[in-house]
């Protein structure tokens, strides 16, 4: 539907929401105010209205609704006795006969804040009488009488088409009445026989049946009908019937659209149409509609006490409480003289806020203004009082309520709980509730949870399960009971008191309803209480085995969640063994046997998954992957990993597919590396930063580098930032290829962004050296030193390894000096390439002066030292120390390799030993080397 806005803008000067100087502001209210009604002067009350205020009996619309001349219009949008009710609001029934005789009844709807029923009256004359009976004069067709039995047993074939106008429009009043269907056809007979002539009535008879069957399409064509066919002039009384219709049903936006349609038609709608219209947007608080419609109102100047108690009503309820105290400045700018139910709005509007003061001023204005005390009013300064937590004055008004002649009623005593507990006061809320249980009253819902927290608070169990007994009393769902009381339990840090509450019909009911004992079960869990879950779970009346494996891997992972890993273990021991295991359970608590470094048990679930028919997904593959890569079994990991490539219908996500880069990387995988790249660049699905940094990183041997240097081009494009270790990699690749030039360009990109380190320097320094650029090598020593890096170990040995290769050892000897200056130790590798170069140079005491360093440093030879003693041993011609040299590698636990009987076939042949060479070379054979 549409909305109202298009049709009807608030005029700013005359509706702009804005704070008024509100007529019961407390700083002019001890000089001088004045109100509708009444004003004040220093400090004393004098009514003073703004128009005469009239002592009648009070009825909301009983002054705006209706009047002498409209008396007949109005009251045709009512059937039988129409409720006109909106909320909390005080709204007049009205019955109203054929001929227009209106009558005007109270319903007092703050009846919800005393318990009580309202009181009706009805009129002689109402429309409910014909239902009875009531017998009306229709010509000697039928007699002279026409009643409600006559209607029912009515001919339509046999009607004479000279019925008169006054007739029909009897016969349709009494099918509308009582039969739908025949009003309607009765209508179609009326229009064939030309009764509908500016036969107003008539048409407004047939709204009532449309509004009541929500045809509004039916209705919309009937209004077209009356102007172009029947001649009829269209009144407010039409379209105040549908809205009425739409009010019963609650159609927001159907009302609006009859109001819109009112003043398409020119015509202007009355006091009726905007109290109906704003009991409506008040019953869906639609707060910009309201709006619109009460800035219409009072530009117009109609006076409708029902709009301004709905327009504050509505903006106190939302919280909107300068709104609210906007309209009560209209009020008084408009001259409203105030009904009771405009008092109780204004003073509930007040008390909502809290703002005791501006309350008590209008409680005692109401009161010299004629209205007698109201334990409506009563109730609402308590609540008021309540929200404070000034609970001295709430007894106090306890007291006068009492001494005013008005007895308390339900929602006084409902109040006072509410606010002596919002207070905190255990004992007087269990006084009023016991007060309020002796005169037969029953408690809310709200009082029974203020009671039960407080006993949660005071340690009162016997009360609480006494609590809990009338919560099932009153009708509560026991699921609700336990809600309540279980999160009561839980702000006081008791749930362990839980046990001892849900007794009798409760625990029957937890044991029986499995979405209640879900809920204990996982409080009981989330509090440590891991024993008295699953005592509840034992004892458990419900079977449904698909909930209860989801029940048991809620309560896991919640244990896993909370850091509790060795509660998952007892949990997962203690349920029930089924023949086939839960996926997600055993995926879960491998990966709780793998955080806890018990790999055994974590491998035992992945074989009992794979020995069942339970096919594994790729949560449960990402999971036993990342198992053997925590226990270090990598190559177990690539078989799993082997596995789930298999599985057609398993796609790895990002997150796995990292994992598996990494797994091949580690177990030297480059072919596979290559493979599963090439695959997943076929998918052509976007990468993100990380994923770009992990490939470069993990296939930067399996690549070639062209491919990797676009790759890494591709990654700078798209703006994602490489990391440090992604750039050491490049620099590592680009020199291998001695592609220098980009070497330098990704180094200088590094250290712009700050992302450059030690490795990045020794990888460049490496390049440099391994391709003998001495000088650049040099140059790159000397830049990694200016920039406050302090040489290290790698650079050092590499510069070494160069120099003594290329036979420059006086830069040698002094690189080996400041090493020694700066450093003061060497690493396993620094003897291996000293032992190299001066075996290389036959310098044997050297050799044997290093040889001497490593023992006296406890460092042994390893695999790569013995095969370069034996090198320079053989340079030497010392072959019997090298042939030694191979039993003592032995002797020690190394196994010689290929390098190490090539280098000593070598040194056999360099000194004439043919025959022990071919030995060792078929020694070698023999080996498989």
């Amino acid at each position: 539907m549409a909305s109202l806005k298009p049709l009807i803008s608030p005029d700013n000067s005359s509706y702009e929401i804005r704070k008024l100087s509100s007529p019961f502001n407390s700083c002019s209210f001890a000089s001088y105010t004045v109100y509708s009604g009444f004003f004040i002067t220093n400090g004393a009350l004098f009514l003073k209205p703004f128009c005469k205020l009239k002592h009648s009996r009070v009825s909301r619309l009983e002054n705006e609704f209706l009047d002498k001349s409209e008396s007949k219009l109005d009251g045709d949008w009512t059937d039988n006795v129409k409720k006109y009710v909106a909320g909390d609001d005080n709204l007049v029934l009205e019955g109203q006969n054929f001929h227009g005789d209106s009558d005007r009844v109270r319903v007092n709807v703050w009846k919800k804040f005393r318990g009580g029923k309202a009181l009706r009256n009805k009129s002689k004359n109402s429309l409910g009488d014909q239902g009875n009976g009531k017998k009306h004069k229709c010509g000697e067709k039928f007699g002279n009488i026409f009643d409600s039995q006559t209607a029912f047993e009515l001919d339509f074939n046999a009607l004479d088409p000279g019925l008169s106008l006054d007739c029909c429009n009897q016969i349709l009043e009494q099918l509308e009445g009582s039969n739908d269907s025949k009003a309607l056809r009765f209508f179609e007979w009326m229009k064939v026989n030309g009764k509908l002539k500016k036969n107003l009535a008539a048409y407004n008879l047939l709204m009532r049946v449309l509004g009541r069957k929500g045809d509004w399409d039916g209705a919309e064509v009937m209004i077209k009908e009356m102007v172009s066919e029947s001649g009829c002039k269209l009144t407010y009384q039409i379209f105040n019937t549908l809205i009425y219709a739409c009010y019963k049903n609650g159609l927001v936006e159907l009302g609006s659209r009859w109001f819109r349609m009112m003043f398409n038609y020119g015509v202007q709608p009355n006091a009726a149409t905007f109290g109906m219209l704003m009991a409506l947007y008040r019953k869906g608080w639609v707060v910009e509609e309201a709006e619109c419609m009460f800035s219409q109102m009072r530009k117009m100047k109609i006076v409708c006490h029902s709009a301004y108690s709905a327009m504050v009503t509505i903006y106190t309820r939302m919280g909107l409480y300068e709104k609210a105290e906007a309209v009560i400045g209209f009020l008084k700018e408009d001259e409203v003289v105030l009904n009771q139910d405009n008092w109780l709005v204004l003073l509930n509007a007040y008390c909502q806020q809290g703002k005791l003061s501006m309350a008590k001023q209008v409680f005692y204005a109401m009161r010299e203004s004629g209205f007698s005390p109201n334990v409506i009013a009563y109730n609402t300064m308590i609540t008021g009082h309540g929200k404070v937590s000034k609970m001295d004055g709430a007894e106090q008004l306890f007291r006068d309520l009492k001494d005013a002649g008005v007895m308390p009623d339900e929602t006084t005593y409902r109040l006072m709980i509410e606010g002596w507990g919002r207070a905190g006061d255990y004992k007087q809320v269990k006084l009023y509730y016991i007060e309020l249980k002796r005169l037969g009253f029953k408690p809310s819902t709200s009082n029974l949870y203020t009671l039960i927290r407080l006993q949660a608070e005071h340690e009162d169990e016997e009360g609480a399960i006494a609590t809990v007994g009338d919560m099932i009393d009153i009708g509560c769902s026991k699921s609700s009971i336990l809600g309540i009381v279980l999160q009561t339990y839980e702000k006081a840090n008791r749930v362990e008191m839980m046990s001892l509450i849900l007794l009798g019909p409760m625990y029957d009911h937890v044991l029986k309803n499995q979405t209640s004992c879900a809920i204990l079960v996982t409080a009981y869990v989330k509090n440590s209480l891991v024993d008295d879950a699953l005592k509840v779970l034992r004892e458990k009346q419900w079977d449904d085995p698909i909930f209860e494996d989801n029940l048991y891997h809620l309560l896991i992972c919640s244990c896993k969640d909370l850091g509790r890993l060795e509660s998952t273990i007892k949990i997962f021991t203690r349920m029930p063994k089924s023949a086939k295991p839960n996926l997600n359970i055993s995926s879960t608590m491998i990966d709780i046997y793998s955080k806890m470094s018990m790999f055994s048990e974590a491998e035992g679930l992945y074989i009992e998954l794979k020995s069942s028919d339970v096919k594994l997904d790729m949560v449960a593959f990402s999971i036993v992957i990342r198992m053997y890569v925590k226990s270090g079994n990598l190559e177990e990991a690539c078989v799993v990993v082997d596995l789930m490539a298999e599985e057609e219908n398993i796609v790895p996500d990002v997150y796995l597919l990292r994992d598996i880069l990494r797994i091949y990387q580690l177990c030297g995988k480059a072919g596979k590396l290559a493979d599963l790249y090439y695959k997943v660049l076929k998918n052509d699905e976007s990468w993100d930063e990380e994923m770009y940094n992990c490939v470069i990183n993990c296939c930067a041997r399996a690549l070639p580098v062209d491919e990797l240097s676009r790759l890494f081009d591709e990654m700078l494009q798209k703006g994602f930032s490489p990391n440090t270790v992604t750039f050491n990699v490049m620099l590592n690749a680009y020199g291998k290829s001695k592609l220098f030039e980009k070497a330098r360009k990704v180094f200088w990109i590094a250290k712009r962004r700050g992302l450059v380190d030690v490795i990045s320097y020794n990888t460049i320094i490496a390049a440099y050296g391994k391709n003998k650029y001495l000088s650049n090598m040099s140059a790159a020593v000397k830049r990694m030193h200016f920039d406050g890096f302090s040489v290290s170990l790698e650079a050092y040995n590499c510069m070494l390894d160069v120099y003594g290769k290329e036979g420059e050892m006086d830069k040698f000897r002094d690189v080996l000096q400041r090493m020694k200056a700066s450093i003061g130790c060497a690493d396993l590798y620094t003897y291996n390439i000293l032992i190299n170069i001066y075996g290389e140079r036959g310098w044997i005491d050297e050799v044997a002066a290093v040889l001497m360093e490593l023992k006296e440093r406890g460092i042994g030879p390893d695999l790569c030292s013995y095969n370069t003693l034996i090198k320079a041993y053989g340079v030497a011609g010392m072959v019997e120390e090298a042939v030694g040299l191979v039993k003592e590698m032995r002797g020690n636990g190394i196994e010689p390799d290929r390098i190490t009987y090539t280098n000593l076939i070598t040194a056999l042949k360099k000194n004439d030993m043919f025959l022990e060479a071919v030995k060792w070379s078929l020694w070698m054979k023999q080996m498989g080397l």
